[in-house]
């Protein structure tokens, strides 16, 4: 048997520290994985009833249901029908979220990803209390999959370069072509099976279109999410305390407008490259950049 290690820890045992170095959307599969084997395991051991996890996590149709459980707009994301449905949904948010990862943050990433789970659960919730086609539906409904939220992944890097070309079996396509054709199979299967989870998908795919449209235009709809979620985890990380903590810190003030100066051309000539970079993507396609370019747009998505 062969161990890994580094700095006295061993690394095959370590799964902390492999996970925390795992990309952002390897990060979300392993845990919509880890919790679809984990209900498995205790379905099958326990007998537990499906609908019992599915009344505290799936998305209901009814108001009532609801407020009771607002959570659910978030947690129903991450429960699975079958594997077939994870299997799709998984294979799909690898490979959008490669090429979102090439552009953007990690912060951006769960912004969008989380938007989007949200925004297919209102459309979810609208559909079944204003359509006469499900509000006729007796038996009680849930929402329930990953799909809506990887909709918006996928949906948005569509939106964002249309005309970059990704290989698909023996062809290369561009990404609005792959775009249209998702958003078409849902539109034409709404009528036929799981209506309510292809609404989903639908409203993921508007947040996705929408964030990414807006966002070439210089407008960040997500700012405000993004400023939420950094707002709950300093809370539960303390870092709040810590910044009130240590108030004040004296420094030279000539030797601190220098190194502000310095710091503000850096940051400006970094985003004007940056910038550059992605209306070459924009207007030829991620392909023409040069391995230099791909290289310095990956180290800026990482950071």
């Amino acid at each position: 048997m062969s161990l890994t290690i580094i700095g006295g820890i061993d690394m095959n045992t370590n799964w902390s520290y492999q996970y925390k170095m795992l990309a952002p959307h390897v990060k979300m599969i392993v845990i919509n994985v880890a919790i679809f084997l984990l209900f498995s395991l205790v379905f099958g051991l326990f007998q537990i009833p499906q609908a019992y996890i599915l009344d505290w996590f799936g998305m209901p149709d009814s108001l009532n249901g609801f407020l009771t459980r607002p959570w659910t707009i978030i947690t129903y994301a991450f429960f699975h029908g079958g594997f077939r449905h994870i299997l799709f949904n998984m294979i799909t948010l690898y490979f959008s979220g490669n090429i979102f990862m090439n552009l953007f943050s990690g912060k951006r990433f769960y912004t969008v990803y989380l938007l989007g789970a949200i925004a297919g659960g209102v459309l979810y919730f609208l559909s079944y209390n204003i359509f006469p086609a499900f509000t006729n539906s007796i038996i009680p409904q849930y929402l329930i999959g990953a799909s809506a939220a990887v909709m918006a992944i996928l949906i948005f890097v569509c939106a964002y370069i249309p005309n970059q070309e990704v290989r698909v079996f023996m062809f290369n396509v561009k990404l609005w072509h792959v775009g249209i054709f998702f958003v078409l199979m849902d539109l034409l299967q709404i009528s036929e099976s799981n209506p309510g989870g292809h609404i989903a998908h639908l409203g993921g795919a508007l947040l996705g279109f929408v964030y990414a449209r807006q966002l070439g235009q210089g407008n960040d709809i997500g700012a405000w999410f993004s400023s939420l979620m950094d707002g709950i985890a300093n809370l539960f990380s303390g870092k709040k305390s810590e910044k009130t903590k240590f108030k004040k810190v004296y420094r030279n003030k000539k030797s601190t407008d220098s190194s502000a100066k310095v710091f503000n051309n850096d940051k400006n000539i970094h985003q004007k490259k940056i910038d550059a970079i992605l209306d070459k993507i924009s207007k030829s396609g991620y392909e023409s950049l040069s391995k230099d370019e791909k290289d310095y747009l990956f180290k800026a998505g990482k950071n």
